[in-house]
């Protein structure tokens, strides 16, 4: 009997294919890409309550300016490893992101120590790990899209988005309950030691992508790294010069509004308690998101990328969303809005997120590991400076509260709902070879 009728044979993977819709022979790639979302994003929500502190310390148009500052510096981070990524081989540079991270976070705690409770400190840590909020998932699913074919994502990419959601009720737990015993600044080494546990993953998915996935003639192709530019920018002029990935970015930019929106309406409502407090709330939602978004991820996303569609899968969060700024805008509340907060980064983890990374299983190298990056972190923070100034306008300069805030939410939702359908359906297009210059 062979490995992979064993494997087959054994009730315990019968059982976990069966409700996870995965097949035997994926199994073991599953499960360690499951592993490696859940200590990355583990470590990240670990200390995401700990940026989100700091925010309530200032002004709309001073956390605007941050925004900013974000944007720039995530510009510079994606032009770097556009360059240094057609030097270093992909199975390096994964590991080498990761570790540099950790590295960065022990230098903001060596610093924070040494300088005490500095504003300058706080505002760079703020920006810093705004900057790896979106660079590391970034790199993992870029990653993955690496490990999987097309057919083997819809079927392992809701798995994988459940670790990611596990890692991400595992963090905030860790902020909200021990937040005053351990203290902020001690949580950054805590997230930095994590960051470390997927490094010895990355050789072991590599080789399951070849065993036991049979995808080492699919994606070998960057074996000598000759289909990657050496141009610092070229994925920029990729992504500007191709309508698929416009569609992309544009579906991010519908997403980060919301994002802005709710963000800063939450801030605004939490900045009369203490920071430690803050911290706890802040852990508190991303608990409660996580919670919700564990069961969606591991038993329904996967079956209805596979049975309703991607036009179905990328546009029914949006559309749940135009109901619910409704609510807010009859009932404008801090529960409500914090309700609104939970249902939205829970289908986005649980449904949005995952739909959205199998859009990139059916592009060629150049796209997905340099072009793919300016979407996920340039476009994305480009949006949120642009949405930051956007919110000061409406409600510092025009008076808005909090109910139009919701009406003209409302709005947006239902065209990003429409931007789902039509990105949905140019992916089925070109999946089926409509757009030759996509395939891999």
């Amino acid at each position: 009997m062979t490995v992979s009728a064993e494997r087959e044979g054994n009730p315990l993977t019968r059982a976990l294919c069966k409700a996870t819709n995965v097949e035997p022979g994926e199994l073991r790639a599953t499960l360690a890409s499951f592993a490696f979302a859940f200590s990355l994003m583990t470590a990240y929500m670990i200390l995401r309550p700990v940026r989100d502190s700091l925010s309530s310390d200032w002004s709309d148009e001073q956390l605007s300016w941050l925004w900013t500052s974000t944007f720039f510096f995530s510009v510079i981070a994606v032009s770097f490893y556009g360059g240094v990524i057609s030097r270093l081989r992909f199975k390096v540079m994964v590991p080498s992101v990761y570790a540099f991270f950790a590295a960065t976070f022990v230098a903001f705690y060596i610093v924070a120590r040494t300088t005490g409770e500095s504003d300058l400190v706080n505002r760079a840590f703020y920006v810093w790990l705004s900057v790896f909020s979106l660079f590391h998932l970034s790199v993992f699913w870029s990653f993955m899209s690496r490990i999987y074919n097309k057919d083997q994502a819809k079927r392992t990419f809701s798995v994988i988005a459940f670790g990611v959601t596990l890692g991400a009720i595992v963090g905030p737990s860790v902020a909200t309950f021990f937040a005053d015993d351990i203290g902020n600044i001690n949580l950054l080494l805590v997230g930095a030691v994590l960051l470390l546990v997927p490094i010895p993953l990355i050789g072991v998915l590599e080789r399951l992508r070849v065993d036991d996935l049979g995808n080492a003639d699919a994606v070998d192709r960057l074996s000598s790294d000759s289909q990657l530019s050496a141009n610092p920018f070229s994925g920029f002029k990729t992504f500007a010069s191709d309508r698929y990935l416009l569609a992309i970015g544009g579906f991010i930019l519908f997403y980060v509004t919301m994002n802005t929106f709710i963000y800063f309406e939450l801030r605004e409502a939490l900045a009369h308690l203490e920071r430690d407090v803050r911290t706890q709330y802040w852990g508190g939602i991303d608990l409660a998101v996580n919670l919700l978004a564990a069961v969606t991820a591991l038993f329904a996303t996967g079956r209805l990328a596979t049975r309703a569609g991607m036009s179905t899968t990328l546009a029914i969060v949006p559309l749940l969303m135009v109901g619910g700024w409704f609510v807010v805008a009859v009932s404008p509340v801090l529960m409500v809005l914090i309700g609104l907060q939970v249902a939205r980064r829970a289908g986005n983890y649980a449904v949005t997120r995952p739909g959205r990374e199998m859009l990139f299983t059916i592009v060629n190298a150049e796209t997905r590991f340099k072009a793919k990056p300016v979407i996920d972190i340039v476009v994305y923070r480009g949006g949120d400076v642009v949405m930051a100034w956007v919110y000061t306008a409406i409600t510092a300069t025009m008076g808005m509260g909090l109910a139009g805030v919701a009406v003209l939410s409302a709005i947006i939702c239902a065209i990003w709902a429409g931007a789902g359908v039509f990105l949905g359906r140019s992916y089925e297009k070109e999946s089926l070879g409509g757009i030759k210059k996509h395939d891999s």
